[in-house]
This record gives structure tokens, C-alpha cells and sequence, in this order.
């Protein structure tokens, strides 16, 4: 326990990016339609409730709010030589969304007021097109600074816009002067939801992963009593499975701290996320190794795996260095509630490696439940079958939940639903977690654990019940079925096909 408190330690300590406090370093406008805009930032912020006084939580003291802290715009010295249009900070919520920019006589949509619409008095030439909520006249916010002759600086005015209402909220800096050129901007923006500062699509991750650490605890204390009770009777598969549950316990509690100090300072400790990041990469590769090692009968009905051990590794390889960049690119230094378009051209490649493990194992599984049948080890076989049930329903829940999660994204392109949008990658977890608990389920370590393990002698070909012990007893051998003798023979020492089989096995 003291180790990991210094470890925990350790990492808190870590270096920081900002999170729900957006920074912006030298950020460049990009030309958008006739206009020209930084993305400031979107978050799901919950409303303003000065009933919510959590006193344990400094954060968590029910304000709600934008707050913009010296916003500085810089423009080149060699363009200094007039007063430009101004640029304008625009906050609206996404069902405002409607409500930024307009066209003149049905035309293409413009966010810059052109000359036709000035002409038609329903805006400014040269500003933001912007019309008021229907639901409030205050919103959306729009506000801005202008740069005087010879300034090379315009610093935003300090505003702090309290929320009244929950929604998704979206902050952009938008300015129509085409020769501002090269024009950057600088400072940063705090984002705070009345519980703390994580963002409303990440608060209900925080409550979730306690829980989570709490069932693994739980699992853990199943799992490690058993092996305390049976340690003289455990093979290497049961080790395996007692490490994916030391790195699931550690990943959970490292993504409860991080979420914990990222809700608590708005600043999101990098340490900490990149250890659990690593952790559950590794987690999730070596869990994949397992099933497929187990799917060919490793230590089972084979000692090795032979040829095949170089293969196996550069699978677990290369699905970990493409989860990793992929978890990495999703989660450290994440600042907004909208996923990145990099995140859609990682997930392809550990996306393809999934399938290249589900393929391989259920192959595997194939050929090893074959293996079992044929040479009549029924325990064994038994064992096998529930854990091929257990991996297509979880096949099978996984794909539904994919096609579930395509539906949600392509139905909720402005993230309207992002209150909901936690469920999805908590069910994963969830998933993984279930899978894992049938697989302790079934090779808990127990007095009788060495009966599933791999034996040189063969002797676990009588591995079955009563019923199918007397139906290859010499006296109850019929002689129309005197056919099936030659599988029994292994246990005889008998030098015949199973011999063949054996040095098949430390081979393959």
C-alpha cells in the first residue's frame, strides 16, 4: 500500500497542460466562408446552482460560467497603418446555432455582414451576423475589440458570462477585416460547471471510474483469496489473468485521480493521464493475448506454442503501439467536448486488429475444441465451450453496441446529446470488465486447478465423469465399437497416433 501511495504521489506531482482552462498560444484565424475564426473551445456546461455547495471541493461551489482572462490579438507591424473592423468573441449554445450568420434574398449563408444585407438594416457591415435567442435576448454573446492606428495589440475586455441554462456551449473568435493578415491570438478562457471544472460531457466519467475501482477491489479480493488458498495448485494461465487484474485495479484508480484533479484545478495533470492511458493499453493487449493463447490451448493441450510464439507477439506489439497513440491523441491534453478528426483516422488501425483477434481466436477456439472432443477430455472440453459462449456473446454485444454508437454520432452531429455521450465508452469498460469476471469464474484458482493445466503424461484423457468412464471399460466394449480403442490407448504408454499428437503440440 505504501508503494502505491508514493507512486500516486509521484504522479500528481507531474507536469500539467491546461484542460477545461483553454489556452490559446499564438492561435492563427483561418479563413471559414467570407469570415475568419478560431475555435475557442466547446463544452456541455450545467447551469448556474447556488444550491450546489459541496464543501469537501473548493470547485464545486455551484458557479457556472465563461470567464475570458486577457484575451490579447496581434497583428504584424507592417499592417499597422489603420483602424481595423473588430473582432468579435461569439458564445452561443448549440441550439442557437441558427442564430450566427444570414444570407441576403435566399443566398449562400454568410457569418460576415456583406453590403446586401447592410442595405436590408439587419446588421453592420464588416461585423458578426447575429440575430437574438427566441428563448433569451441576451444570447447569444457577442462582444469585441477594434485595433487602433499603429496598434500592434487589442486586448479583449476581462467579461465573465454566467450560465443560466444547460447546454453545449461554443466560443469563437470571428473577425471580417481581410487585411488583418497573420492576425494571432493569445491568453486563455476558464470553463466551470457548478461541480467542479471538468466538462459536462467528462463529470459523470469521475463518479463511474470510483465505481469501477470499487468492483475491481471487490474482484480483486475474490481472486487473490483464492489464490492465497490454492497458490501450490495454480499453472501459468491463473498468473496471467492476476496480472490483467493488478493493471486494471491501478487503471482505474490512475483515471479517478486524473479526472479527481482535472474537476478539482481545471488543470489536467499530463502524469497521471499518460500512466493511465499506459496502463490500460497494456491492459487491454495482454488481456487479447490471453484469450488468444488460451483460444490454442497454451498449457491446456499444449505445452507451447511453438512457431507461432513470434506471430503472437508482433500482434500484441503492434496493437499496443496503435492504441497507445490512439489513446494518447484522445486523452492527453484534451480540452473540448468534441472529438478530434485524428481520432477517426487512428481508431482505423486498432479497429482492423480487433478483428484480426476475434478471426484468429475464434479459429483457434475452433480447432481446440476439436482437439478436446476427439481426444475425450471432457472436463477440459467443457470449460472450453462455456468460455467460446462467453466470447460470442461478447462478440455479439460488441457489435450491436458499435452499430448503437455509429446511430448516436451520425444522429448527433452538434452534440446535442452530450449528456448522454459518457455511456459510450463507459459500456466498453463495463464489457471488458464482465469478460473478465467470467474468465476468473471459470479458472478460479481452486484444489483441483492443475486438472486444466497441460500434463506430459496424458493422464487427463480420463478428465470426465462416471458415465463416460464406464463406456471404455474393457469389460463393457462391445466389439462394433472396438473401433474407438485406439483413442484410450495414449493413456496405455502405447507409442501409436498419440505419440504423434504430443511431439504435434511441442512443435506447432
Amino acid at each position: 500500500m505504501s508503494w502505491f501511495s508514493i507512486i500516486v504521489s509521484l504522479l500528481l506531482l507531474s507536469l500539467r497542460v491546461e484542460a477545461s482552462i483553454h489556452d490559446y498560444k499564438s492561435q492563427k484565424f483561418n479563413a471559414k466562408g467570407n469570415a475568419f475564426v478560431v475555435h475557442g473551445g466547446s463544452e456541455g456546461i450545467y447551469s448556474f446552482n447556488p444550491n450546489h455547495n459541496d464543501t469537501s471541493l473548493i470547485a464545486a461551489n455551484g458557479d457556472s460560467y465563461i470567464r475570458f482572462e486577457r484575451i490579447i490579438f496581434r497583428r504584424n507591424k507592417d499592417i499597422t497603418n489603420f483602424s481595423s473592423l473588430p473582432i468579435q468573441a461569439v458564445v452561443f449554445e448549440v441550439e442557437d446555432r441558427e442564430t450566427i450568420g444570414g444570407s441576403a434574398y435566399g443566398g449562400q449563408r454568410a457569418v460576415c455582414c456583406t453590403g446586401d444585407l447592410a442595405k436590408l438594416g439587419v446588421c453592420t457591415e464588416g461585423q458578426v451576423i447575429h440575430r437574438p435567442s427566441a428563448e433569451n435576448s441576451d444570447w447569444p454573446q457577442v462582444f469585441g475589440v477594434s485595433f487602433d492606428m499603429d496598434d500592434e495589440e487589442a486586448v479583449l475586455p476581462l467579461k465573465s458570462i454566467q450560465i443560466t441554462k444547460t447546454g453545449m456551449y461554443n466560443l469563437y473568435f470571428i473577425h471580417c477585416d481581410t487585411r488583418l493578415m497573420e492576425l494571432v491570438v493569445e491568453g486563455k478562457t476558464v470553463w466551470k460547471n457548478p461541480s467542479g471544472y471538468l466538462p459536462g460531457r467528462m463529470a459523470p466519467m469521475k463518479l463511474f471510474y470510483q465505481f469501477m475501482s470499487f468492483a475491481f477491489v471487490l474482484l480483486g479480493i475474490f481472486w487473490f483469496s483464492q489464490y492465497a488458498r490454492f497458490w501450490r495448485e495454480v499453472f501459468p494461465l491463473q498468473n496471467c489473468i492476476t496480472l490483467v487484474i493488478t493493471l486494471g485495479m491501478f487503471e482505474m484508480a490512475l483515471w479517478y485521480f486524473d479526472y479527481a484533479e482535472f474537476n478539482e484545478t481545471g488543470i489536467r495533470p499530463t502524469g497521471t493521464t499518460i500512466w493511465a492511458v499506459t496502463f490500460g493499453t497494456v491492459k487491454r493487449t495482454v488481456a487479447r493475448l490471453i484469450i488468444l493463447i488460451v483460444s490454442m490451448g497454451y498449457g491446456v493441450v499444449r505445452p507451447t506454442l511453438g512457431g507461432l510464439t513470434s506471430k503472437v507477439v508482433l500482434l500484441g506489439g503492434t496493437f499496443f503501439l496503435a492504441s497507445e497513440v490512439l489513446e494518447m491523441v484522445e486523452n492527453v491534453g484534451a480540452v473540448s467536448d468534441l472529438s478530434g478528426k485524428a481520432r477517426l483516422f487512428l481508431v482505423l488501425p486498432s479497429a482492423v486488429l480487433d478483428v484480426f483477434f476475434i478471426l484468429w481466436i475464434f479459429t483457434s477456439l475452433s480447432a481446440t475444441l476439436n482437439k478436446l472432443q476427439a481426444r475425450r477430455m471432457m472436463v477440459k472440453l467443457d470449460i472450453y465451450r462455456k468460455f467460446t459462449n462467453a466470447l460470442a456473446i461478447t462478440v455479439i454485444v460488441s457489435v450491436s453496441w458499435i452499430c448503437y454508437e455509429l446511430y448516436f454520432k451520425s444522429n448527433d452531429i452538434y452534440n446535442e446529446q452530450w449528456r448522454n455521450a459518457w455511456i459510450i465508452p463507459a459500456f466498453w469498460q463495463v464489457l471488458s470488465f464482465s469478460l473478465l469476471c467470467v474468465i476468473c469464474v471459470l479458472w478460479a484458482p481452486s484444489q483441483n486447478s492443475t486438472r486444466y493445466a497441460y500434463r506430459d503424461d496424458w493422464s487427463d484423457e480420463f478428465d470426465r465423469d462416471d458415465t463416460t468412464l464406464t463406456l471404455i471399460k474393457p469389460s463393457t466394449i462391445s466389439s462394433k465399437d472396438f473401433g474407438i480403442v485406439p483413442e484410450a490407448r495414449p493413456v496405455q504408454g502405447s507409442n501409436g497416433s498419440s505419440n504423434g499428437d504430443l511431439e504435434e503440440d511441442k512443435t506447432e
